[in-house]
């Protein structure tokens, strides 16, 4: 499996604040890690207007304070039939931490990769990295493998599209 490029699709929007949890490291708040705000979820697979490509978006909560960052990475994964494994698809597949925005507020962001289209279909999903900083300390970080039945505020194809995996040929 050879991958493209990857391209940004709308990142950083908004949703209402999220309460804030007990802290972590005194004086700093938790993130929360059990929220409905938190999730991965494939937004875009395989579409028409987007061929042999997978989106995957990620939404966080703010931890409430302003000053506070929060990042995100985005990987995709394919499963390997043979051993019933997830495998990472390799650096091509790989976002990077993106910074999504101030941890007042929770935030989605996503990211989309094209790949070579291949005689063979391969099952993918992705996975994506939560971080939260303080200064430039991480307070919190946690990793998700996509699921279903999320709400996107952007990037999703057909609107509202939300899954787990995705099949590209």
């Amino acid at each position: 499996m050879h991958v493209g490029r990857w391209r940004e699709t709308a990142a950083g929007a908004s949703l209402l604040a999220a309460s804030v949890l007990c802290a972590a490291t005194p004086g700093l708040a938790a993130a929360p890690t059990k929220s409905s705000e938190l999730w991965a979820t494939v937004d875009l697979c395989n579409t028409p207007h987007h061929p042999d490509t997978i989106g995957i978006r990620g939404s966080m909560p703010g931890d409430g304070h302003a000053h506070d960052r929060m990042y995100m990475r985005f990987l995709v994964q394919n499963f390997d039939v043979s051993t019933h494994k997830w495998n990472n698809v390799g650096p091509s597949a790989d976002s990077g931490f993106v910074q999504v925005g101030s941890a007042a507020l929770a935030r989605q962001a996503g990211r989309s990769f094209e790949f070579k289209p291949t005689a063979t279909t391969y099952t993918l999903r992705g996975l994506v990295e939560f971080q939260w900083h303080h200064n430039s300390h991480t307070t919190r970080s946690l990793t998700l493998p996509t699921t279903g039945g999320h709400t996107s505020l952007a990037g999703a194809e057909p609107a509202g599209f939300s899954a787990a995996t995705c099949a590209l040929p």
